[in-house]
């Protein structure tokens, strides 16, 4: 392969063998140049020569690709530094591309980093001091508050929701944490990292967005670093992420000298994909240390605020993805979900009324939707039948929620949240291993909370290692918007066999809201923590403690 002029008076300057040992925080390249470059010569198959590079970003991307097709870029041995905390890399509009071998890290990172110096009493105020080689106190956001212990480097307690932020001085920080209690957990000389930014020219969120694409590949990609998720996929089809890796970077390989190492690696979810028609594909994947869940695949509810006949007037999460012939899942404010039917009609119906607004004030919804800052559309679909839903039922495209995805062979946990949640239909999660996970570690559950969508129908979960799980470790559960459990239905033909659970707190295995389920040859070790149960289960008249549980389930197959 010929090499561009351009790169090739590079090379002369700075021999790409040379750049760790000569220039540790990287050279400024401009890769994007270097991938157009070859693209406009027609190239289908693009080699990145391999060093560490430091990247300034254009419109708040790193790296753009877009509209490509049939195209396969490798990048074996590229580590790209990016400069500013705003997106590392943009993939748009893609087909049959595959992106192999990109290392992605930040300089300055997207988080700062300290230790705890005092309390108030009530420790509702903490003192914070940073440690040096880390982002200055000025540059501090009220994002993933979290604290660690010194010993372990592990996570002390739960998130601290902040209500304020004060810069004391270029390494000092007083944070005001409402509600806080002289008897919380924390402690003076406990580890902290908080959300930073830096990003003069602008900052779009996630380091890896995927969106619009058809079979896109992302292979061996290593990931330290995110203002927000690490991979983040809307509206595509049939993406596989193969090898991917996440997670805190060793000092030994730090681009950056540090007074400790790092305790973080994304600021929250590891993957997300959001709206897929034919569900991700993560294989061999790693993901340890963010500040969110590993994985969460799903889709978008939309909110009904009255039917009338075949017509339903709904509010819509953020840009209403319904078409015309979507088949759509149907479930009403107590939780029963309805035969599926398929839209007929999409018509915009202009703005949320006051009395919508005052309804969703009442709802136990995120903040946002609950303003009607992110439900402030109205629009009237058809449907193929009459149906009978009061205000509160929601509905989401069943084909939109990442539908025969897999998860298979990976490794995650020690993060704040969950391992592995799924909001999908006919998928696999098999042979993974979850450790350390805050709460479960598979969890397979819509949110109405976050109007995330949808009930799932088809699932296997199979062979997996759960171990130290602070959560119940499976739990299969679906809550109403009312604040039920649902009814039998929600959840449909689920299959839980062959894993292993340990140093977990009981139960090992639960499951609410489903018909058609089969429980069988699970290794359930559960004598660890003490016994967690969620008020909801207690309220649901739950007061024998076992090891697996099932509530408003029918058609079931349980066994040892």
């Amino acid at each position: 392969m010929k090499t561009p002029l351009r790169l090739c008076l590079l090379l002369v300057l700075v021999p790409p063998w040379s750049i760790a040992a000569t220039a540790p925080n990287g050279v400024a390249f401009d890769v994007q140049g270097c991938i157009d470059q070859q693209l406009a010569a027609g190239k289908q198959h693009i080699v990145v020569p391999p060093g560490r590079y430091r990247v300034t970003p254009r419109n708040r991307e790193h790296l753009a690709l877009r509209g490509l097709k049939d195209i396969t870029i490798i990048a074996d041995g590229v580590e790209m530094i990016c400069t500013e905390t705003t997106r590392a890399l943009t993939l748009s509009d893609c087909t049959n591309v595959t992106l192999r071998g990109l290392v992605i890290d930040y300089d300055p990172l997207p988080f700062t980093q300290g230790r705890i110096s005092g309390f108030s009493a009530d420790k509702s105020v903490h003192e914070i001091e940073l440690f040096d080689g880390y982002p200055p106190a000025a540059s501090a956001r009220n994002f993933k508050y979290e604290i660690f212990r010194p010993d372990t480097r592990t996570l002390r307690c739960d998130d601290r929701y902040l209500e304020k932020i004060e810069v004391i001085d270029a390494r000092h920080l007083r944070l005001i944490h409402p509600g806080g209690r002289a008897g919380d957990p924390e402690q003076v000389g406990d580890l902290i990292v908080i959300g930073a930014e830096f990003a003069p020219h602008g900052s779009a969120p996630h380091a890896i967005e995927c969106s619009h694409n058809v079979n896109v590949r992302l292979e061996n990609i290593d990931l330290f670093a995110s203002n927000c998720f690490g991979f983040i996929e809307t509206d595509c089809d049939g993406s596989t992420y193969y090898r991917c890796r996440i997670n805190r970077r060793p000092p030994a390989s730090d681009p950056v000298p540090r007074a400790a190492a790092r305790l973080r690696s994304l600021d929250a979810d590891a993957y997300h994909s959001k709206h897929a028609i034919k569900g991700p594909a993560y294989l061999e994947c790693t993901a340890f240390f963010m500040g969110d869940d590993c994985i969460n695949i799903c889709g978008d509810y939309h909110l009904i605020m009255s039917s009338q006949g075949r017509q339903l007037r709904v509010l819509a999460k953020g840009a209403m993805n319904v078409r015309p012939g979507d088949p759509l899942e149907l479930v009403l404010y107590t939780g029963q979900r309805l035969p599926d039917a398929k839209a007929v009609s999409v018509e915009a119906a202009g703005p949320i009324r006051d009395d919508e607004r005052a309804f969703l004030a009442k709802q136990n919804l995120d903040a946002g939707l609950k303003s009607g800052r992110g439900l402030g559309s109205a629009f009237n679909i058809m449907l193929d039948r009459d149906v009978d839903i009061p205000q509160g039922g929601v509905l989401c495209a069943a084909n939109r929620n990442g539908n025969g995805f897999a998860v298979n062979g990976c490794e995650f946990g020690c993060n704040r949240s969950r391992g592995i949640l799924i909001k999908a239909s006919n998928g696999e999660i098999t042979g993974n291993r979850i450790d350390g996970a805050w709460m479960s570690a598979i969890l397979v559950a819509p949110e109405y909370w976050w109007l995330e969508s949808g009930s799932s129908s088809g699932l296997r979960i199979t062979g997996n290692t759960i171990t130290a799980c602070r959560g119940i470790p499976i739990c299969v559960e679906a809550l109403a918007g009312d604040g039920a459990i649902a009814p039998a239905g929600a959840h449909r033909n689920i299959t839980i066999t062959g894993n292993t659970v340990k140093d977990c707190a009981m139960p090992g295995i639960l499951v609410t809201s489903t018909a058609g389920l089969k429980i069988a040859n699970n290794a359930l070790d559960l004598s660890k923590y003490k016994p967690r149960i969620p008020g909801r289960m207690l309220q649901a008249g739950l007061h024998e403690l076992q090891p697996v549980i099932e509530i408003n389930c029918a058609e079931m197959a349980t066994e040892p």
